[in-house]
């Protein structure tokens, strides 16, 4: 496996990082609480935190668009 020792990270790390961000932003948890550190792995959370966020959202909005249709 691929591993930058200088950086300390590699693609299973990434990985990782990406799932929990995105499981944090399903469960509501505010993207400030990044447990990492580490430019690269915060990255990898964040983009996970926000892709979790925006199917949160998206999902909202078709629920939204659902009920307003038999109402």
């Amino acid at each position: 496996m691929a591993r930058d020792i200088k950086l300390g990270w590699d693609v299973e790390a990434l990985n990782k990082a990406y799932r929990q961000g995105y499981m944090a932003a399903s469960m509501g948890m505010d993207k400030s609480r990044c447990p990492y550190r580490g430019d690269v792995v915060i990255a990898a959370w964040e983009a996970g935190w926000d892709d979790a966020s925006e199917a949160v959202s998206q999902q909202k909005n078709q629920d939204d668009d659902f009920f307003s249709c038999i109402a």
